[in-house]
């Protein structure tokens, strides 16, 4: 199974006032992220971490607590250091992959077309959180195929493709 998610932040206490997240203090936001994360993958599943994983803090400490076989797109806040990309499968800036049939394209940012944007290939991104007002978002949400997985929209949970598209069309 594949899932998705970006902008967990773990580590991040200014992030919970920034984006109204539903937690008292960082060890709360990181312990449930990491109890939702293990509810859902098994050791076996690959989940894509669309950037912005951790912040100021050691992102290998969280990755050995998570299950599943990891894939990171750097994000703006990430520090990878030589003890994460280990305990990645693989680290870079971009990636194309298949999830069943169909064709996806993994970037921290959102992009307004991507490599088979007329093919309906999907773009998955992150990085705008869940700033509705921004700009930014706005334009995303006209845009056919292109998916926010950040960790705020997603109930702080990786989720498969088709879950990722439901909770898009779920939310403003």
């Amino acid at each position: 199974m594949k899932y998705y998610i970006s902008d967990l932040h773990f580590g991040h206490e200014n992030i919970i006032r920034l984006c109204n997240r539903p937690f008292s203090n960082v060890e709360e936001m990181d312990e449930a992220i990491i109890k939702n994360w293990n509810s859902v993958v098994k050791d076996n599943d690959e989940v894509y971490i669309l950037g912005d994983f951790n912040f100021k803090s050691s992102g290998e400490d969280y990755l050995k607590r998570l299950n599943g076989k990891k894939f990171l797109i750097v994000g703006n806040h990430d520090n990878v250091t030589p003890a994460m990309r280990s305990l990645c499968e693989w680290v870079g800036a971009y990636k194309e992959i298949r999830d069943g049939g169909t064709r996806i394209i993994l970037f921290h940012y959102p992009i307004v077309e991507w490599n088979g944007f007329f093919r309906d290939t999907i773009h998955l991104y992150g990085h705008i959180h869940n700033s509705f007002e921004n700009d930014s978002y706005k334009v995303m949400k006209t845009i056919k195929n292109a998916y926010n997985v950040g960790a705020d929209i997603l109930d702080f949970t990786p989720r498969t493709l088709e879950e990722v598209i439901s909770y898009n069309k779920q939310i403003h």
